[in-house]
């Protein structure tokens, strides 16, 4: 199919894509990577009556470092995160992560801010942003705030952004000294939407007792899951492999509730879970200093 009519515009800077964001609110869908958007309109599961190009915001795109991290720009193609020395020595969970998304064809179009703002329960960024405690620059024509990953998802492909928002920079901080981290996910072929993934950072003490756990999935529920319990269940413990596996059980017995769809039962996402979970848990474990 082809999309519904739609009228388009390709802004050269920031203030002229909000200034059109303004005008047009919810009638308009801003154009980033398009590897979410151009297929539902062409499905027309989306009918936009005002698209708005980003590709010619080069200000846009950019990785950086910042006092607490580094920041990258929301048109920063994922490709090229896939290749920056500064997010390997920075942000190594998201180093990780990257290739687990779709395919290079994919990765070479795709944004970061598209695919954080796109808010797919099924995406591997959100879920490590999440874990990440990023912060993510929301701006209007009315001026900017800043939501943390956390309170940026509200539900499946919903966020706190406003219609006269766009998401233009995303800030991870500098991961603790003493943290380890690890990403695992499990998908039918590479490159398909994973049916459990997890996202785990550990800190450690100075006595070499986990004085901070995060545990983030994906494809469990209508955006990133935390598994409170299992992280709690670790604070304050010397870490063991059998303390790594009851984690991993509470976490995907009592933290998520997966549902069955055509892809694979609950039962089995909790299976998966467990076993990811333990495996990320050794992982991340194994690279705190």
């Amino acid at each position: 199919m082809k999309p519904a009519p739609f009228e388009y515009f390709a802004p050269e800077s920031t203030e002229e894509a909000l200034s059109l964001l303004q005008q047009h609110g919810d009638d308009a869908k801003l154009l980033a990577g398009g590897q979410s958007l151009i297929p539902t309109m062409n499905f027309r599961l989306a009918q936009p009556a005002v698209l708005i190009d980003l590709n010619r915001i080069g200000e846009l795109a950019y990785i950086r470092e910042s006092p607490d991290g580094i920041a990258i720009g929301a048109m920063t193609r994922q490709s090229m995160v896939e290749k920056s020395d500064l997010i390997k020595h920075h942000a190594p969970l998201v180093f990780e992560t990257i290739p687990h998304i779709a395919h290079i064809q994919i990765r070479n179009r795709g944004t970061v801010g598209g695919n954080l703002a796109h808010a797919d329960p099924a995406s591997e960024l959100p879920a490590v942003m999440t874990a990440l405690q990023a912060k993510f620059k929301l701006q209007s024509s009315n001026g900017e705030r800043w939501v943390s990953a956390k309170d940026f998802y509200l539900g499946m492909y919903m966020t706190a952004l406003q219609p006269t928002e766009m998401l233009s920079e995303i800030e991870v901080p500098d991961l603790p000294s003493r943290t380890g981290w690890a990403f695992e996910e499990i998908a039918r072929r590479h490159g398909d939407y994973a049916l459990v993934g997890v996202a785990v950072l550990l800190t450690l003490d100075d006595n070499s007792c986990c004085q901070q756990a995060r545990i983030v999935y994906l494809s469990v529920g209508d955006g990133p899951v935390v598994a409170e319990q299992a992280a709690a269940l670790l604070q304050g413990q010397s870490i063991n492999d059998s303390l790594l596996r009851e984690a991993a059980e509470v976490a995907s017995q009592e933290d998520i509730d997966p549902e069955d769809d055509i892809h694979a039962s609950a039962v089995y996402r909790r299976q998966l879970a467990k076993v990811l979970t333990e495996r990320a848990l050794k992982r991340a474990f194994s690279r705190t200093p």
